[in-house]
């Protein structure tokens, strides 16, 4: 007798999947699909008899359609208000964060004024004096 591999058919994880697949996958979606389509039937025949209410199926159709968009409203909305929550909590810190900030760009924004107008004295020393001086030599010597 030769002991070799079960065939793949035989294996117990195969055979679990395959029991799975019907009752945990297969099953569910044909049920799905059947209780729709009778729902659709009993709102049909209900709808379009002689006697049914037009008017009331149309509305309650329309219920139907607004949920999902009411529920992603909501979930919008609750988004919306976490993130103003978080601002709100956010913006409680800002202030003493900021004011430190300000005094130091103050600090940087008066030092380098003034390190602009140290360096750009001398050269205005300089371009009056050669303004100046050329306005001295080009003049014409009066004479009396």
């Amino acid at each position: 007798m030769i002991m070799g591999n079960p065939k793949k058919a035989d294996h117990p994880s195969l055979q679990t999947h395959r029991r799975q697949l019907w009752t945990q996958i297969l099953l569910p979606i044909l049920l799905a699909a059947v209780l729709l389509l009778g729902i659709i039937a009993v709102a049909s025949v209900s709808a379009f008899r002689g006697n049914g209410d037009v008017g009331r199926w149309a509305a309650i159709s329309t219920i139907w359609l607004v949920i999902p968009s009411m529920l992603a409203g909501l979930v919008v909305f609750g988004a919306l208000a976490t993130m103003v929550y978080l601002v709100w909590r956010l913006v409680r810190l800002i202030p003493s964060y900021s004011l430190r900030a300000q005094r130091l760009l103050h600090r940087v924004e008066t030092t380098t004024k003034r390190g602009a107008e140290m360096v750009r004295r001398p050269t205005s020393a300089v371009r009056a004096f050669a303004t100046f001086v050329r306005g001295r030599l080009d003049r014409k010597p009066e004479r009396t």
